[in-house]
């Protein structure tokens, strides 16, 4: 069954029409992405049996291809219009960084790292390349690992970072385990960071660690 075959008002589409997308619980957001259910399981079962396989809205989320499409009732179309709507808010999310000052804004900085690393399921180090006027230039993912962690190699961050004259960086990476607590590597990697880009002036502003619905600051704690 669809979503648009439910009686009129008794819909997740028709509530969320009524009281806004707020007032709707995790598996009725997530029947209106799926649309429609399959053969004898309507979009509603089908959410709710998702959040229970994957352990909640972030589990599902976090759920590669080939993890969400050997669940009956999702395929390519379903698993594209997921992405889709992460792909949507992290873009959102990104557009004031890109036209102010990401110290302005913290919030706004942590709420589009959320976005774009809180649902990798493997570590993911990136870095936000800011000019002089500490205005977003680019955000790129420069390093990828395995669950346990990322390699980082400060040569290819230098570089980078001259790529794109920038002035000052943050740094970011997730945790996939959710605990956002900085790791004994973590902070040494910081500083060596910190020591190679502070030999060409660029300023290391920040080090945020993505957690599970929580971030943890360097420079909050005092660590730069």
């Amino acid at each position: 069954m669809s979503i648009a075959d439910w009686a009129g008002g008794d819909g997740p589409r028709e509530k969320l029409l009524d009281r806004g997308a707020q007032a709707l619980s995790d598996a009725e957001l997530l029947a209106i992405l799926l649309r429609t259910g399959c053969r004898g399981c309507s979009a509603m079962q089908l959410a709710r049996e998702l959040l229970g396989h994957f352990n909640g809205l972030g589990g599902v989320l976090r759920a590669n291809a080939s993890q969400l499409m050997e669940k009956r009732g999702v395929g390519a179309a379903k698993y594209a219009h997921l992405c889709a709507a992460l792909e949507v808010a992290r873009r959102q999310a990104l557009e004031p960084l890109a036209s102010g000052d990401v110290l302005s804004s913290p919030q706004q900085t942590r709420r589009f790292l959320q976005h774009h690393l809180g649902v990798r399921q493997r570590e993911v180090f990136s870095c936000l390349f800011l000019d002089s006027q500490h205005r977003l230039i680019r955000c790129d993912d420069l390093f990828q690992g395995t669950l346990d962690g990322a390699a980082v190699y400060p040569r290819e961050v230098v570089s980078r970072a001259l790529q794109y004259s920038s002035a000052a960086v943050i740094f970011a990476h997730n945790h996939p385990s959710g605990v956002a607590e900085p790791s004994a590597a973590d902070k040494r990697i910081t500083q060596r960071l910190q020591a190679a880009l502070g030999l060409l002036d660029i300023r290391v502003l920040d080090h945020i660690i993505i957690g599970r619905g929580h971030e943890y600051s360097f420079a909050e704690a005092g660590l730069l």
